[in-house]
């Protein structure tokens, strides 16, 4: 200890692996031993000790040995602690410059450590912070867009025929920029493995054709021909239909986006063995092979010019690598280069056996005509508050509006509605406070609707674990809420669902 003293060195003699552990815990920059501590106990506690190190620490350890009589013992230690420490031998006699030499190689060892340790709890943060900034993004976006795109719908009501074209601009682009929200904010989720995947037997032929359907409109103004091949029956797989639909709709938005007015994309599934397939060609301006490799890489781009023309943040073939991966699938990209258009090929496993399910009561509502209910709005943004009031009349509904918590559970117990939609963020009282005040009050027949900015699983799931029947992410449709509101006419048969 003098030795080091004199070397500005500040050591602790530990008295057993307890005050060493708790040394560690405060610190320590290396760990001097003599070969007579090496008893069968010490090695495997100090094993232990060494073992349940986090990632980034590999304590030094520096071991006087000397002796012939030792010798197989000290090998035989060395060996095991080798497995979980860096582990340097000093021979006995050892020069005083040649000992603290070694312990100062290791210490500056041991800054280093520390260092990596200091930049990845900064990583760390930055994941966090950006996870939150992602998320508040996320809502502050939806919020303003919700009501772009209800104040549109509801023109669209009034004069179907007025500013068609410039109504259907603002449509595009409002859901384009929705589209971008979420693909960042899944983007992160991956990274972080907090998405899941609710499973469940896909017809992927229904499920090909609801998704090509859905882009008809977008082809069509492109001046683009989108065309289904006929699809083999009874090819099902086990996932997430939601999921996959992204994945087809990331396939589809990428060719509508690199094919040029007048090119052609073909979208077929069929089976290939024990797999089920499902390919996305298209005429378009193709993938260079230097970055065919990397195209499934985050923010990769097939073109990366100053005017930005084909637009995009180069995480839509990310999510769909990623979300194919969770279904036990792959993804392939294949191009004969620039101008020879791509093709996208999904491989998913095939469901061996398909159990009858039965679906006759959702699929009966969802054909239902809309009823005419007493529906209570509970929205502190007045633009979009207005407007789903307005667009909710229109279709025949008695609405009434709120703008916070309190003043919408007073309304609630007041006015006696069938259907309570409830932004999660409101003043004075959030959604989850009106759930918690309304659900133990209100007819079983009500239905709670959560409307949020907020969208992910987690956020979906405490609502309906806060009382809420439904969640939908803004910015919704008249659409998606007719189809909730649809369901309360056979609201006690109905299990709760995430929307």
């Amino acid at each position: 200890m003098r030795i080091l003293e004199k070397a500005g060195i500040g050591g602790v003699a530990c008295a057993d692996t307890a005050a060493l552990r708790a040394e560690m815990e405060q610190g320590a920059g290396a760990l001097l031993l003599t070969e007579e501590v090496l008893t069968a106990r010490t090695i495997r506690d100090l094993a232990e000790i060494f073992r349940t190190q986090l990632p980034w620490s590999d304590l030094p350890v520096l071991v006087f040995c000397g002796g012939e009589a030792r010798a197989e013992t000290v090998a035989s230690a060395i060996r095991e602690l080798s497995e979980h420490a860096d582990v340097t031998l000093l021979d006995r006699p050892t020069r005083k410059v040649t000992l603290v030499s070694a312990i100062q190689a290791a210490l500056r060892a041991r800054r280093r450590q520390y260092e990596v340790r200091d930049l990845l709890l900064q990583l760390e943060r930055g994941v966090r912070e950006r996870d939150r900034f992602l998320a508040m993004l996320s809502h502050e976006l939806r919020n303003p867009l919700a009501a772009i795109l209800t104040a549109n719908e509801l023109m669209e009501k009034r004069e179907p025929n007025l500013l068609a074209h410039e109504r259907g601009i603002v449509n595009r682009q409002a859901r384009v920029l929705a589209r971008l929200v979420d693909d960042l904010l899944d983007l992160s989720r991956l990274t972080l493995g907090k998405i899941g995947i609710a499973k469940a037997s896909v017809d992927l032929g229904e499920l090909v054709e609801r998704g090509v359907e859905a882009h008809r409109s977008a082809a069509a103004a492109a001046g683009i021909a989108l065309a289904l091949g006929a699809p083999e029956t009874g090819l099902t797989t086990v996932g997430d239909a939601v999921r996959l639909e992204q994945v087809l709709s990331n396939l589809l938005a990428n060719a509508l986006k690199y094919t040029p007015r007048g090119g052609r994309i073909e979208v077929r599934v069929g089976s290939a063995g024990e797999a089920v397939e499902i390919v996305v060609a298209d005429s378009g301006v193709g993938i260079d092979p230097a970055v065919l490799p990397r195209i499934f890489e985050p923010f990769t781009q097939a073109e990366d010019t100053l005017d930005r023309s084909r637009g995009g943040l180069g995480i839509g073939l990310t999510l769909v690598r990623r979300l194919v991966e969770l279904h036990g699938g792959s993804v392939t990209a294949e191009s004969e280069g620039r101008g020879e258009g791509s093709r996208f090929v999904v491989r998913l496993p095939r469901e061996r056996r398909r159990e009858s399910r039965e679906a006759p009561a959702a699929a009966s509502l969802a054909s239902r005509q809309p009823v005419r209910r007493r529906i209570l709005v509970i929205e502190d943004n007045p633009d979009l508050r207005d407007g789903l009031k307005r667009l909710l009349e229109q279709v025949g509904h008695e609405v009434v509006s709120s703008p916070d918590g309190e003043d919408g559970v007073v309304k609630a117990l007041a006015r006696h509605p069938d259907v309570v939609l409830v932004d999660i963020g409101l003043p004075k009282l959030d959604g989850y406070g009106v759930a918690a005040r309304l659900k133990p009050v209100l007819p079983r027949d009500v239905l709670l609707v959560a409307v949020s900015g907020y969208g992910s699983l987690q956020d979906r799931r405490r609502a309906i674990e806060a009382g809420f029947d439904y969640h939908l992410t803004k910015p919704i449709t008249l659409e998606a809420i007719q189809n909730v509101i649809g369901r309360a006419v056979a609201r006690a048969s109905l299990p709760l669902s995430i929307q």
